[in-house]
């Protein structure tokens, strides 16, 4: 249960646990997707007249592509959260991406498109499948971490002034 009846919390603060299944519609707009359920426990507070905190934390993992060799790589992905949902745009906090405008009429909160933004952020950019990955032959294409290949490698253009300087006697 990630939705809340505001006007459940009275003043008073709610422990949340639930989780977003892969398949929620809340994953359609992006490229990183969860694999398996986002688990998502914490608390959700009244923090004055219409605004409301919320502190937590959720956990899942994604599937990646090796940057090296594009091998498809399980990735473990969580983090801590914490934003303020306010009921109107008070000045200064149309900004601050830990705050999510809510509508003046709405009585729930979505805690979804929150876990989103820290889930989009959490996720690494770079993965690899292992520390040692040889990746992919920039002449032939084969994967070096499976199949040896004999294409010559020169090195980065850039450093030639140098290498020559080097062999010199």
């Amino acid at each position: 249960m990630l939705s809340v009846d505001i006007r459940s919390l009275d003043g008073r603060a709610v422990e949340l646990e639930g989780s977003i299944d892969p398949e929620d519609a809340v994953w359609l707009d992006g490229d990183i997707r969860p694999s398996s359920p986002v688990t998502v426990h914490g608390r959700l507070s009244s923090a004055g007249e219409g605004r409301y905190y919320f502190a937590g934390d959720f956990r899942g993992t994604a599937i990646g592509e090796c940057t090296r060799c594009l091998i498809e790589v399980s990735v473990r992905a969580g983090d801590s959260i914490q934003c303020l949902f306010v009921e109107s745009g008070e000045d200064g906090l149309d900004d601050d991406p830990d705050v999510f405008l809510l509508d003046g009429k709405s009585s729930s909160i979505d805690l979804r498109p929150a876990v989103r933004e820290g889930w989009l952020l959490a996720v690494p950019t770079f993965v690899l499948c292992r520390e040692d990955c040889k990746g992919i032959c920039p002449t032939c294409g084969v994967d070096r971490n499976t199949t040896a290949c004999s294409c010559a490698s020169d090195g980065d253009a850039r450093w030639a002034a140098l290498r020559e300087r080097a062999t010199e006697p």
